[in-house]
């Protein structure tokens, strides 16, 4: 069994492995240990640290308020998904555990938010500890996905076209912001105003492109509907076909929201969109790539590995033992 031994009391040894899973161990059952690195000397696809991922990650996902609590910062964005509304703990509070935790509980319910610490496992520099201490303390993992990374270049030659690009007679639209058409293939109905600001978050207001030195840069990707289904599609009249987000920051390009009309999946349409993205990243001097997918999403495992991408590390939200607080929305 290879993992991070989080606690050793009372004869039995906790041992968190790769995908934050942890088992208990009895000491008389111990026949023998060695220490191995905390990362392989080699991982397919561009080097980056646990901490860079996660602040780039972060960025991409930027919450409409925030606090710091020493190296903690809490996030909230009216429960718009876990990332914006979770604590991101890189690093000391400044304070001891237990007071930590109780602050950051009072901070989310004066809010009317549930608490959630985003931790993550399986990488050097990673949380095993943290999230061990949480479980101690009645915190619930609810939500386990992974964060997969690859070089940006053959995304942008991916499809079915050999060529690269888009499969013949579809159409891949950027833009800004994200119209009523990108939100009507969104699969969260329903979409606020608070949820605008952080799908939009870092797109510059007027005058130059974004991502270079300040704000991320980011691009919403839309296939229009009669794009890759049935012929006598007229685009326009309905749904988009596909849609995809994108988001520039520094050497990294970050998507998300990569979605098909189940109709017209397995045609090339999620490709066409992340290819198209792609470019216009590699336009603004990205190199690296990122994306987060939940780890039971097998349809999506394939679709990414075959693009390069691999994965980096798995990250969980823990929520506090539960309370009164209304829930937020379950993305992760």
């Amino acid at each position: 069994m290879v993992g991070v031994l989080t606690s050793w009391d009372s004869g039995v040894l906790r041992i968190t492995r790769k995908n934050g899973e942890s088992v208990l161990v009895r000491e008389s059952a111990l026949v023998a240990g060695k220490v191995v690195p905390s990362a392989p000397a080699r991982r397919r696809g561009p080097a980056a640290s646990y901490e860079e991922l996660a602040r780039v990650a972060a960025r991409a996902w930027q919450p409409v308020e925030s606090e710091r609590l020493g190296d903690w910062e809490l996030r909230a964005a009216a429960g718009f998904t876990r990332r914006a509304n979770s604590v991101l703990p890189l690093g000391d509070p400044g304070v001891p555990l237990d007071e930590a935790l109780t602050t950051v509980c009072r901070w989310y319910a004066e809010r009317g938010l549930p608490a959630y610490v985003q931790t993550a496992t399986g990488a050097e520099g990673t949380q095993e500890a943290l999230g061990a201490e949480l479980e101690r303390r009645g915190w619930v993992r609810e939500v386990t996905a992974e964060l997969w990374v690859g070089a940006l270049a053959p995304v942008a030659d991916a499809g079915p076209d050999p060529s690269g690009g888009e499969p013949a007679g579809v159409d891949v639209l950027l833009s800004r912001e994200a119209d009523e058409g990108w939100l009507a293939r969104y699969q969260r109905r329903g979409v606020s105003e608070v949820a605008l600001k952080v799908l939009g978050g870092g797109t510059p207001v007027s005058g130059g492109e974004a991502g270079s030195g300040g704000s991320p840069s980011v691009w919403f990707a839309t296939v229009p509907a009669g794009h890759g289904g049935p012929e006598g599609g007229t685009p326009g009249d309905a749904a988009p076909a596909a849609i995809g987000r994108c988001v520039v920051d520094g050497r990294w390009a970050g998507f998300a929201a990569v979605e098909v009309d189940p109709a017209l999946r397995r045609r090339g349409l999620a490709s066409a969109v992340m290819a198209a993205l792609a470019r216009r990243a590699l336009d603004e001097g990205a190199s690296a790539a990122w994306l987060q997918v939940e780890d039971d999403n097998t349809a999506a495992h394939a679709l990414y590995g075959g693009m390069g991408f691999a994965a980096h590390h798995a990250y969980h939200h823990y929520r506090a033992p539960r309370s009164s607080a209304p829930a937020g929305d379950g993305a992760p």
